[in-house]
């Protein structure tokens, strides 16, 4: 997928969690950057640091399943997230880097 567009905006609401929100930006086929945000809670707080840098580098056409990998594999074991999941953090990754016209809708890989 070629994303012509600097920055790019997802949200998801995990099924009985909370709301995750990704701004990222693109830049050469890859995320170059991204802020994952939403209304759920994370311990320790860095767990949210670990999540974002584990998506910078990613390729724009990364499926779901690559990209929660990613982010699980980043976490520290002792980490726990409420309200929020690896793979929900993929969706709305997908949602962001979808292009016009695309539907991402959080079922099966992209």
């Amino acid at each position: 997928m070629d994303i012509s567009r600097d920055a790019a905006h997802g949200e998801y609401k995990i099924p009985g969690g909370k709301l995750v929100v990704v701004d990222l930006a693109v830049a050469g086929g890859r995320i170059a950057a991204v802020q994952v945000s939403g209304d759920f809670f994370l311990e320790p707080a860095s767990a949210l640091d670990s999540i974002n840098a584990a998506l910078v580098g990613q390729p724009v056409d990364a499926g779901e399943a690559a990209l929660a990998a990613a982010v699980a594999a980043a976490l520290d074991p002792d980490a726990q997230l409420y309200g929020i999941t690896p793979e929900g953090v993929a969706v709305a990754v997908r949602r962001a880097l979808a292009a016009p016209g695309d539907v991402a809708d959080g079922e099966g890989g992209a």
